[in-house]
């Protein structure tokens, strides 16, 4: 068996030969004519970094060189890096490697940012503590999803559209709780709504939109004012029960869609955005999407809950 020195010189003597005989062009991805990054090899013998592969097959299942179906491919769900490959980079140019891995780390950096640039979903109104079930299959959106996954971060916001602007002043961050693959790409993506934002400027990233925001937060009270607001939460709590109750049937059907009202919270003022079963209501309620915007955008608890007790009042009113 060799030694130590030996396997070295060995190892010394294969790094050179295979510098000599290959250049970084050689291996070079077709797609992004970058060095592979995490380079995967098609059932048709072709390779490309896993990232690259990925966003063509969001738009066709096909290879990207020989046009081969890669639907088989596509609906197993894996991709299995080329061990050789990745051995031989790291041989023959180490430093390049390293450089490459460093700017695929930055690039994750700068994707796992929740305040700057963050993606941006138009679809649907959605809430802090309510789950919203996505179905995903624009291309676009698959890659948004992929990204927020593999940042770390498994959040992105959710805007409903407006006209004369790509997107509402509002929206709601959702988190990632399962994502399920389907065999032609698409996906099924359970989330639920995290915090409120406001957005301060609007971008574009690789087809989807993105923005600038900043977090919203109730305004806090104490003393009197605290105790009034605590008889009003009370109150509205207690129609929100009779409207649940004793709603017409399309109330009932939403109920066997939405599940039961969620529990009054000890602490009314505990989150930034106030009593979960507040958003639950505003989920369910016959409201025009703009006057869900308007209360969504209300940083005042007390304006929210007076003015869904107005709504409760005048639904309990209607004959059935």
């Amino acid at each position: 068996p060799l030694d130590n020195k030996e396997e070295t010189a060995a190892a010394k003597c294969t790094q050179l030969c295979l510098g000599e005989s290959l250049s970084i062009s050689d291996l070079e991805c077709s797609l992004c004519i970058r060095m592979f990054f995490e380079p995967v090899t098609t059932p048709c013998g072709h390779t490309f970094c896993k990232e690259c592969l990925e966003r063509c097959l969001d738009h066709r299942p096909n290879c990207p060189l020989c046009k081969q179906s890669l639907r088989e491919y596509l609906k197993a769900g894996r991709y299995s890096l080329t061990v050789l490959l990745q051995d031989i980079m790291l041989a023959t140019f180490p430093t390049q490697l390293a450089e490459r891995r460093e700017l695929h780390r930055a690039e994750m950096a700068e994707l796992s940012n929740l305040t700057k640039n963050i993606p941006i979903f138009v679809c649907t109104m959605s809430f802090p503590g309510i789950p919203c079930p996505l179905h995903v299959f624009e291309p676009r959106y698959r890659l948004m999803i992929r990204r927020c996954q593999e940042s770390g971060t498994r959040r992105f916001g959710m805007c409903i559209y407006e006209n004369g602007k790509s997107f509402a002043d509002y929206g709601c961050m959702l988190e990632i709780r399962q994502v399920e693959l389907l065999a032609d790409g698409r996906s099924l993506v359970d989330t639920i709504g995290r915090q409120r934002f406001r957005v301060l400027s609007r971008g574009h990233r690789d087809g989807y939109h993105t923005a600038d925001i900043e977090y919203l937060e109730d305004k806090k009270v104490s003393g009197e004012e605290l105790q009034e607001l605590q008889c009003l939460h009370e109150s509205t709590y207690r129609l929100a029960q009779r409207f649940c109750e004793h709603g017409d049937l399309t109330s009932r059907h939403i109920l066997m869609q939405h599940g039961p009202l969620p529990e009054k919270e000890e602490d009314i003022q505990a989150s930034a955005d106030g009593p979960t079963w507040c958003w639950w209501l505003i989920s369910i309620l016959p409201l025009d999407p703009s006057y869900q915007l308007n209360l969504f955008s209300c940083t005042s608890l007390r304006s929210r809950l007076a003015q869904l007790q107005r709504i409760l009042t005048a639904l309990l009113q209607q004959p059935p």
